[in-house]
């Protein structure tokens, strides 16, 4: 089984585009710890979600600096956002062997889209971001973690070959829908060392349970 550990924004959050967003971002110095504890651990990957432009400033030298590599699941629609990764961002973590996905074009969840919506999210976007960053996007993560059976059907038609959730439980590497663990400010090293290591195994099972339930409904 492998771990996923989500990011999304390193350091301070200065303008919150969402309510709430401030509480997903993670102390530099926290940071750097955390991916010490990572690197320890062989059966975990990383992703970074909403292409913040921290993921360039921050988290791709303090990944170099380890020997670690991850999916930066970028916003197609913030490409020309000074607070946002832009094009030449993502052609730089593509050439430091670091991968790029769609997260969408705005930061809208993608449950209940139209069929104008989906084309929007799930090829314009993409479609975006390949030509941003010169390689193919084929993975995908559900925007504020939301998601039922007709999403997942959705992308599985457009050809995502993986698809990413924030349901907090560990994934077969082979499995289609990926879940992840999203952390936030109040996260530390330890916690995640627990994470990593095995720990909330009980939770994992009510996490896992509650996501068969959106795969269904």
């Amino acid at each position: 089984m492998t771990v996923h550990i989500c990011f999304h924004g390193i350091g301070v959050c200065r303008t919150e585009r969402e309510p709430g967003e401030a509480k997903y971002w993670m102390a530099e110095s926290v940071f750097r710890h955390v991916l010490d504890v990572i690197a320890a651990h062989a059966d975990v990957e990383i992703s970074f979600d909403d292409g913040n432009r921290s993921d360039a400033d921050v988290a791709l030298p303090a990944l170099d600096e380890r020997g670690l590599d991850a999916t930066f699941f970028a916003l197609a629609g913030r490409l020309d956002d000074d607070a946002s990764l832009s094009a030449d961002d993502l052609e730089s973590l593509r050439r430091h062997g670091m991968l790029i996905g769609n997260h969408g074009w705005g930061h809208i969840p993608w449950r209940g889209l139209s069929p104008a919506e989906e084309t929007r999210e799930f090829v314009e976007a993409r479609r975006a971001l390949e030509d941003a960053s010169g390689a193919a996007v084929t993975t995908a993560a559900l925007p504020l973690g939301r998601y039922d059976r007709r999403t997942l059907a959705a992308l599985r038609d457009r050809g995502y070959a993986h698809v990413y959730t924030s349901d907090r439980h560990p994934s077969r590497r082979t499995s289609w829908l990926q879940a992840r663990y999203s952390v936030t400010a109040t996260d530390t090293p330890d916690s995640i060392a627990r994470i990593v290591a095995g720990g909330g195994r009980a939770e994992s099972a009510v996490n896992y349970a509650k996501s068969l339930v959106k795969r269904l409904r």
